[in-house]
């Protein structure tokens, strides 16, 4: 498994925008595919976005597309999520997730991911 730190949520007002971090350990993060998933208070915890370990493949919900764009960068063991338009709805802690050697195909299930950061908190004002 690999360990992973999130970072870079905060308060932001509805329309800003925010870029997540997660910053990966190991020496073959580019193995791994990478996720980010979220959480709201009182719910369940929801695909957010996924790109696979060549970073050929992005997937995403449909709440987010055409507004949240992930990335990565192997070669520094990092993932980002840049949130653009964002809305209040999109308030909830935000988790970095990582499986080696997953192939991607939606749906993108949580309960493949084996690898979690801690989460960062994302707030946006309406």
């Amino acid at each position: 498994q690999v360990e992973l730190v999130e970072s870079g949520g905060g308060l932001v007002q509805a329309g800003g925008s925010l870029r997540l971090s997660c910053a990966g350990s190991g020496r073959t993060f580019n193995m791994y595919a990478m996720a980010w998933f979220r959480q709201a208070p009182g719910k369940e915890r929801s695909f957010v976005a996924a790109i696979s370990w060549s970073g050929g493949n992005t997937y995403y919900a449909d709440s987010v597309k055409g507004r949240f764009s992930i990335s990565r960068d192997s070669a520094n063991n990092a993932t980002y999520l840049q949130m653009n338009s964002l809305k209040p709805e999109d308030t909830a802690v935000y988790f970095c997730a990582a499986q080696r050697g997953l192939v991607l195909r939606p749906p993108i299930d949580r309960r493949l991911f084996r690898s979690w950061g801690q989460g960062t908190q994302v707030t946006v004002s309406s």
